[in-house]
C-alpha cells in the first residue's frame, strides 16, 4: 500500500496565535488530534462536541500536553438543527472572529434512522447539520478573512463498498427506496464534496477558501457500526497492511488543507490521503486530487444541492 502523505514541518510549525478555530467532533478520533495540533500551534480552539463530558475530558488531555492551550467546549449535536443554531448563536455572542471551520464530525454506515428534524441520519449529520452551521458562520468567516472551511468527506464519495456515490434529490432520505447504509454514506460524502465546491464558488473574492478532504481509512470510532472495537483490535495488524492509518496520519490532510499556503490557489478542490478509488492510480492520494467520480464534478448538481439544502434547514421557503 502507498505510504500516508504527511505535512511538511513548516505547515505544522506555523504560529497560529490570534487565530480562532472550530473543530466539530473534537472529542475523539481525528477531530481530537486536529484540535490538539491547532492548540499546540497557538490557535484558540472551540471543541464542538455532542457529548460535552467527553469534550471536557479531551480538553483536559490537551492541556496536560499543552499547558498554554486556549480551549473551550461547546455542545453541538449535528443531528438536531436547534442545537446547531444554539451553538452558532452562542459562539457569535462570545466571539467576533473565526479563521478555521473544520467540519469534521460524522457517522458511517449507520442503521436506518432519522435525525431530530426527520432527515435520514447520515445525510442529516454528515451534510445538513454542517451545511447549516457553515451558513450561520459565513459572515464571521468573511469578516475574519483570510479564513478557511475544511469539509471532511471520504474516498467513499466515489464508491462505498461497491455502492456508487450519487445524490438523489427526489429521495434524499430513503423514503421511497430500500435503505442501504453504504449507499447512504456514499451519498452523504459526495454531498460534502459538492458542498465545498459550491461554497468555494459562492465565496470567490472574499478571502475565504473552502475545500473538502479524505483523511484516509483511519482507526477511529467511526467504524463502530461496521466493526466492533474488539474486532478492530484483533485485526489491527492486518488492517494496517491493508492501508488503515492511525489518527495522527489521518489528520494530516485536514491540517494541510487548513494551514498550507498553496491551498488558497485551489478553492473547492478535493484533498486526499491514501484511499480506495475506482481508478486505482488515485489510491496514493494527492494534495489536491482530481476525484475519479464523475458526480464530484457536476456543477449543476452542486448548485441544486445547495438550494435544496437551504430549504431543508429552514433558510429559505420551498
Amino acid at each position: 500500500m502507498p505510504k500516508p502523505l504527511m505535512c511538511p514541518p513548516e505547515v505544522l510549525s506555523q504560529d497560529l496565535h490570534g487565530r480562532r478555530a472550530i473543530v466539530t467532533g473534537a472529542n475523539s478520533g481525528i477531530g481530537f488530534v486536529t484540535a490538539k495540533q491547532l492548540a499546540k500551534q497557538g490557535a484558540s480552539v472551540t471543541l464542538a462536541c455532542r457529548k460535552e463530558a467527553e469534550g471536557r475530558a479531551r480538553a483536559d488531555e490537551i492541556r496536560a500536553e499543552v499547558p498554554s492551550a486556549d480551549l473551550e467546549i461547546r455542545k453541538l449535536d449535528l443531528g438536531d438543527l436547534s442545537s446547531v443554531r444554539a451553538f452558532a448563536d452562542g459562539y457569535l455572542a462570545d466571539h467576533d472572529s473565526l479563521h478555521l471551520l473544520i467540519n469534521n464530525a460524522g457517522v458511517m454506515n449507520t442503521p436506518e434512522g432519522k435525525t431530530t428534524d426527520g432527515f435520514e441520519t447520515q445525510i442529516g449529520v454528515n451534510h445538513l447539520g454542517h451545511f447549516l452551521l457553515t451558513e450561520l458562520l459565513l459572515d464571521t468567516l468573511e469578516k475574519s478573512a483570510p479564513a478557511r472551511v475544511v469539509v471532511v468527506s471520504s474516498c467513499y464519495h466515489d464508491k462505498a463498498m461497491g455502492r456508487e456515490g450519487v445524490i438523489d434529490l427526489d429521495d434524499l432520505h430513503f423514503e421511497h427506496r430500500k435503505y442501504e447504509g453504504w449507499a447512504s454514506y456514499a451519498q452523504s460524502k459526495l454531498a460534502n464534496v459538492l458542498h465545498a465546491k459550491q461554497l468555494a464558488k459562492r465565496l470567490e473574492g472574499t478571502g475565504v477558501t473552502a475545500v473538502s478532504v479524505h483523511p484516509g481509512w483511519v482507526r477511529t470510532e467511526l467504524m463502530r457500526h461496521t466493526m466492533p472495537a474488539w474486532m478492530q483490535s484483533v485485526t489491527r495488524p492486518f488492517m494496517a497492511m491493508m492501508g488503515m492509518v492511525e489518527p495522527w496520519e489521518g489528520t494530516q490532510t485536514t491540517l494541510y488543507a487548513a494551514l498550507a499556503p498553496d491551498v488558497e490557489a485551489h478553492p473547492g478542490a478535493y484533498y486526499s490521503q491514501t484511499g480506495t478509488y475506482r481508478d486505482k492510480s488515485k489510491n496514493a492520494g494527492g494534495w489536491p486530487l482530481e476525484s475519479p467520480s464523475p458526480h464530484a464534478h457536476d456543477d449543476a448538481m452542486a448548485q441544486r444541492l445547495y438550494e435544496h439544502s437551504r430549504q431543508l434547514v429552514g433558510l429559505e421557503s420551498a
